[in-house]
């Protein structure tokens, strides 16, 4: 197995001096997505939970439906002139298999890039899958959510040098953290993992500690998941995805609260005042000069 962390020699510069010391840093390595022996993807990603990964990559991807056209699954260590990858080796049904042959693409790119290698601008682009109605969640337990995160992400405490994403839900907190030194391979990775639990979406929140592109957006909406929170802001295109996949999009989501970007029917609060406004959910003209497009909630 690769080894997650690694300890770097590295010299720390203050006002103090010099000083000679280590620092624990993430792994970063090759993954290959490998269907029925044939390279669909080649991602940078750090070499921990690749089964998860393999398997929400390939739903994100459209390569699959559901789990049930995967038939196996397993993963192999190689290196290379010296250097570590890790082949993630998924074998599917007859029919999914040929889908796969003839959408097949070499990807290499940097960490995690979700669109890096993709042959047209269609495909980059194409409309996110449509979300269910789902359920609303209070002001209060999505603040409740984002501060779970924070202490859950031993990777990121331990290297301060990748992204998560994770799942939570009101009756049972939170239920799965990924990590990654991709943000999107960290996505792929939470889908993979509820997948494969089969955990349905719907009732639950995914929350991001990265900005939301419109990949995010896309992803999730793969997932079934109604309502996306993330502590950084979004893109215009990620706002307008969501807006049309039916998505409740949170940003900005801090301490002393967070903004609501598109479908904010879903989103509670005790105050009067600030409800009546949520529930004004019309469509955005989400003009980029405008700053009245979200509501604020403290």
């Amino acid at each position: 197995m690769i080894p997650v962390v690694r300890r770097a020699p590295r010299l720390a510069v203050t006002g103090d001096g010099v000083v000679a010391g280590e620092r624990t840093i993430p792994e970063e390595v090759p993954v290959a997505i490998v269907h029925n022996g044939s390279t669909y993807a080649v991602m940078m990603a750090t070499p921990a939970d690749l089964e998860d990964f393999g398997v929400g990559f390939s739903l994100t991807e459209g390569v699959i439906r559901d789990l049930s056209e995967i038939e196996q699954i397993e993963t192999l260590s190689f290196e290379k002139e010296g250097l570590p990858g890790v082949e993630v080796r998924l074998w599917l049904s007859g029919e999914r298999a040929a889908d796969a042959a003839d959408r097949r693409r070499r990807l290499a790119g940097p960490t995690g890039c979700g669109l890096c290698g993709v042959e047209s601008l269609e495909i980059a682009v194409r409309p996110a899958r449509q979300v269910g109605a789902g359920r609303a969640f209070t002001g209060t337990q999505i603040a409740r959510a984002i501060a779970a995160l924070r202490p859950a992400q031993a990777l990121n405490r331990e290297t301060r040098a990748v992204h998560a994403a994770a799942f939570w839900e009101p009756e049972a907190g939170l239920i799965a953290v990924r990590e990654d030194v991709g943000r999107h391979n960290a996505l792929d990775k939470l889908v993979g993992h509820l997948v494969r639990e089969g955990r349905a979406a719907e009732g639950g929140i995914v929350l991001l500690t990265s900005r939301v592109s419109i990949e995010m957006v896309q992803k999730t909406a793969m997932l079934g998941a109604v309502v996306l929170v993330a502590v950084s802001a979004p893109t215009a295109l990620a706002v307008r995805t969501a807006e049309a996949a039916g998505i409740t999009l949170v940003a900005v989501a801090r301490d002393d609260g967070f903004e609501v970007f598109t479908h904010p029917h879903r989103v509670l609060t005790d105050d009067s005042q600030t409800q009546d406004r949520l529930k004004q959910d019309t469509t955005p003209t989400h003009d980029t000069q405008s700053t009245d497009q979200t509501a604020h909630v403290a």
